[in-house]
């Protein structure tokens, strides 16, 4: 028995270029998947604040910010940046092997 976390196929890495995103689901959990700069980030597809999806809002800065009040997240460590929101969203792992994007727990 392996106790590496089950990893979820998101697809080919270059099907998601620089500035988009997409949501996968990972064991029941909506994660949105964000490529910022050429880096792939992974982090709970819900803001902490309100239950509102962050997948679609305005990414920038290494942030994502939630289309309903505003809120920013750090992409790199889930942390919440502006009011309305003070808890950190739930950070995934991204991993690219042979040319495939994967996200799994941390």
């Amino acid at each position: 028995m392996s106790d590496t976390p089950a990893r979820t196929l998101v697809g080919p890495a270059e099907a998601l270029p620089d500035g988009q995103q997409t949501a996968v689901d990972v064991g029941g959990t909506s994660v949105v998947v964000v490529n910022f700069e050429g880096q792939f980030y992974a982090l709970r597809n819900n803001c902490t604040h309100k239950d509102f999806p962050l997948l679609g809002g305005d990414v920038s800065m290494g942030r994502i910010t939630c289309e309903k009040h505003g809120a920013k997240f750090e992409l790199a460590t889930g942390k919440a940046r502006t009011l309305p929101a003070v808890k950190p969203v739930k950070l995934y792992r991204t991993q690219v092997e042979d040319g495939q994007l994967y996200v799994s727990e941390l």
